[in-house]
């Protein structure tokens, strides 16, 4: 399994003896706007594998600004999101205005405050690393209705790609992050692993996310690693912007992604 295709999220930094939910605290404007989608296939994948109609319940676990629950209940499910973080929440409520079948709470993954056996699938997207894995696979199980599935997702640079690969080179050069690799899959290991489910599965479906240089930028500033004194931005920004430079064609480049989809079936 390569190395050179690192979780989004998979640079550990000093942030992390931080709250988890405070990470994030300050960015859900700069993370709604820039952060990259799901593919279709992913997102079609989930609703069959996990059997979700319109009558169906998913439980959306970390669900940040929306960005995943909303494309879930395009495809008909009610989705309810679970989010810790107030400026987060807030902002996918401003982003669901015109989606009926979605909705927000404020709970965390090792404590949803739902009812036992109220979900049909319970998905958690680009986040499942900032938690306990153990405790929250027990609350997953404990809100999932027998047979239910459990989903975990992550859009991981795929660093065969030049660009993707100067553009993670120069996230692991900040100062903040301790440049700690941790290999592809690492998190999504233990729902595979799990004795708390069968039937695991996972999947893999390309991505891709053009950008200007504006959007460059955005992208590297809505990670929680990012520089937040000014100088360190500004030196930052400026690396950006001579990386986009080098690389841009027709005023835009690339990121590319591989997309993984972990899934079990809760064995209760």
């Amino acid at each position: 399994m390569s190395r050179s295709r690192l979780c989004e999220n998979s640079i550990m930094t000093e942030l992390s003896k931080h709250k988890p939910t405070e990470r994030f605290s300050g960015l859900a404007e700069v993370y709604a706007k820039s952060r990259p989608s799901y593919p279709t296939q992913a997102i079609v994948f989930i609703v069959e594998r996990c059997r979700l109609t319109a009558e169906s319940t998913l439980i959306d676990i970390g669900s940040g600004t929306g960005i995943s629950s909303r494309l879930i209940a395009a495809q008909g499910p009610t989705v309810i999101g679970i989010e810790p973080n107030d400026d987060m929440r807030t902002q996918a409520e401003n982003q669901s205005l015109d989606v009926e079948n979605v909705s927000y709470l404020k709970g965390t993954a090792e404590d949803t405050t739902l009812l036992d056996s109220v979900a049909d699938a319970v998905l958690c997207a680009q986040a499942f690393h900032w938690f306990d894995a153990n405790t929250a696979l027990n609350e997953f199980r404990r809100i999932l209705k027998p047979g239910g599935w459990a989903v975990l997702m992550w859009n991981e640079r795929d660093e065969h790609d030049q660009f993707t690969k100067r553009y993670g080179d120069l996230l692991r050069e900040l100062p903040e992050t301790k440049s700690v690799e941790v290999p592809r899959g690492a998190a999504g290991q233990a729902l595979l692993d799990s004795q708390l489910f069968h039937n695991q599965e996972l999947k893999h479906y390309g991505n891709k996310q053009v950008v200007d240089m504006d959007g460059l930028i955005g992208r590297a500033f809505s990670a929680s690693y990012a520089p937040k004194d000014k100088t360190s931005a500004e030196q930052f920004t400026e690396k950006l912007k001579q990386l986009f430079v080098e690389f841009q064609e027709n005023g835009s480049v690339s990121l590319i992604y591989e997309t993984s989809v972990y899934v079990g079936q809760s064995s209760k």
